[in-house]
């Protein structure tokens, strides 16, 4: 499952002076020649609703204030840019239904999301047949990108698919490292949620595990929909494991933590940024001290190129906080936002009628310096910052303990 300097953001912008939409809602051909401006959409596709709703109105702000700021800052000449965010509920058939009307609208020339690299599965073809760029701040399964084959033979599948967060080739092996030489752990119990995004970070991340020379004491798989993990927590707690590592999202790995805990395995449980979530340590309780998780980039919170975003972030009294993709998803944003005024600028100043295309053709030259780094893409589409870092709950809250790169 998440790149670089702001544009300074002046005070009006918290004292709400900014109109989304003044310019009115306007198909991607019009050139606004009558009214001076043209309205751009970029669309959002995430959980709005459910389990998962933290961590996806975090990427619908996130997007908005991009928007805000691009307009305040007129950075795109005679273009207003709003947004358009649609509620996935982590389904993937929301999410392909939510990219069909998104693609239906002609001013969406660009989308960030979604989430789950599953509800990405369904969305690619339908914004590539559209040649309609997308942009993901949080997806990290390695086919999106690389194709099904990709630790064999990696080939890009959808040339308009793009994101701003690193793997899971990555990411997992990373987890791995940290665990083996640093944490000095030795005998993981894994457990993953059977979908797209847990079972590839579980497997890359037993891979490495192996590698490195450490054992697997058992492996387990469970029911995304349930909240009883009792009879796993017994098997976990027998194996003699002194590590267990979840492939999931948190609203299973908090209730599975505490069950672990309570079984009588007092091991830390381990996951990737599916789990990086204040909502974990509130599902976990008390006993989710000591548990870690790895997350994609560096804390936002540490980068010298992110304060304006927080500063700016928390002007805007956004009801929920940015999570662990906010920083991303305003770069992915500004990505489309970047590839627009390319567009733009190489037309006279007006969209052309094929803008869709061109702003897809433009995204894989788009590089800035960003909220979480430098933005820049790949041949693959993936994110040119492969940067990781890893966390621990201390004090009931993530405290970041290591940050660097897989060396693989």
């Amino acid at each position: 499952m998440r790149q670089r300097s702001l544009i300074a953001i002046t005070a009006a912008l918290s004292a709400g002076a900014l109109t989304l939409t003044a310019c009115g809602s306007r198909d991607s051909d019009d050139k606004g020649s009558d009214s001076g401006g043209t309205t751009v959409t970029i669309g959002v596709d995430a959980p709005l609703t459910g389990d998962l709703s933290a961590l996806g109105l975090g990427i619908k702000n996130s997007v908005d204030l991009a928007a805000k700021t691009a307009n305040k800052k007129k950075y795109v000449e005679g273009i207003t840019f709003k947004i358009e965010a649609l509620d996935d509920q982590a389904q993937p058939s929301s999410g392909q239904q939510n990219a069909t009307k998104l693609v239906a609208d002609k001013s969406v020339l660009g989308v960030v999301g979604p989430l789950n690299s599953s509800v990405a599965e369904s969305m690619q073809k339908v914004f590539d047949d559209a040649k309609l760029v997308e942009v993901s701040p949080a997806n990290t399964n390695p086919a999106l990108t690389q194709g099904t084959d990709w630790q064999n033979s990696k080939k890009r599948v959808y040339t308009s698919y793009f994101r701003t967060a690193t793997t899971d080739a990555i990411q997992g092996p990373f987890a791995a490292q940290y665990l083996f030489n640093d944490a000095k752990k030795k005998k993981v119990f894994v457990i993953d949620d059977k979908k797209t995004y847990g079972a590839g970070l579980a497997a890359t991340f037993t891979a490495e595990f192996k590698k490195l020379g450490g054992a697997v004491a058992g492996t387990e798989h469970i029911n995304p929909d349930s909240k009883d993990f009792s009879a796993i927590a017994t098997k976990v707690k027998n194996s003699g494991a002194d590590v267990v590592y979840y492939g999931g999202e948190y609203p299973q790995a908090g209730p599975l933590s505490k069950q672990i805990k309570a079984a009588g395995a007092k091991i830390p449980v381990v996951g990737g940024d599916g789990i990086y979530s204040a909502d974990f340590i509130k599902l976990a309780g008390a006993s989710a001290a000591g548990d870690l998780a790895t997350s994609v980039g560096a804390p936002v919170e540490e980068l010298p190129s992110a304060k304006e975003f927080v500063a700016n972030y928390k002007a805007e009294n956004y009801k929920e906080a940015f999570e662990a993709y906010g920083g991303y998803s305003y770069d992915s944003a500004w990505a489309i936002i970047e590839a627009v005024k390319k567009v733009v600028e190489d037309n006279d100043g007006k969209l052309p009628d094929d803008a869709r295309a061109k702003v897809t053709a433009a995204m894989q030259n788009v590089s800035f310096d960003g909220v979480t780094g430098k933005v820049a893409f790949d041949e693959f589409g993936d994110a040119t910052n492969k940067q990781l870092t890893v966390y621990a709950v201390e004090n009931g809250a993530w405290k970041s303990v290591k940050s660097g790169t897989y060396t693989g």
